[in-house]
């Protein structure tokens, strides 16, 4: 049986929790209008982040979430992202992870399909 995890999934604007734990954004760009000095972020991994070309395309498109979610499990495997996953799933390990993002839209965003990769309750 995999090991699950707890990852969950919250946009940054968001106030953190008390039981949060480790609180990673997991976004290419950084969040508008959020003062990096001020962001209630542990960590900023942009290496996961979907591929430039990608994000484009997708266009937080709901219709197309199935089809960015397949190509964006094959880039994970490449070494850079693959690399990053392998740093979040360590941290998963230590306890609970937040996957940060500032799509609106949390089930069709990138941090659903890193949830699912790392085996996570959500």
């Amino acid at each position: 049986m995999p090991h699950t995890h707890e990852v969950r999934l919250a946009r940054v604007y968001d106030r953190p929790s008390a039981a949060d734990g480790r609180r990673v954004l997991v976004d290419r760009l950084w969040p508008r209008g959020l003062a990096k000095a001020a962001a209630p972020i542990d960590e900023w991994a942009k290496a996961v982040a979907p591929s430039e070309e990608l994000r484009r395309w997708y266009g937080h498109e709901p219709a197309r979430f199935g089809e960015f979610s397949r190509r964006y499990t094959a880039e994970l495997a490449g070494p850079e992202r693959s690399a990053a996953l392998h740093h979040l799933r360590d941290l998963a390990d230590q306890g609970p992870l937040i996957l940060l993002t500032a799509t609106k839209d949390l089930a069709h965003s990138q941090a659903a399909v890193l949830a699912d990769q790392l085996g996570g309750t959500r």
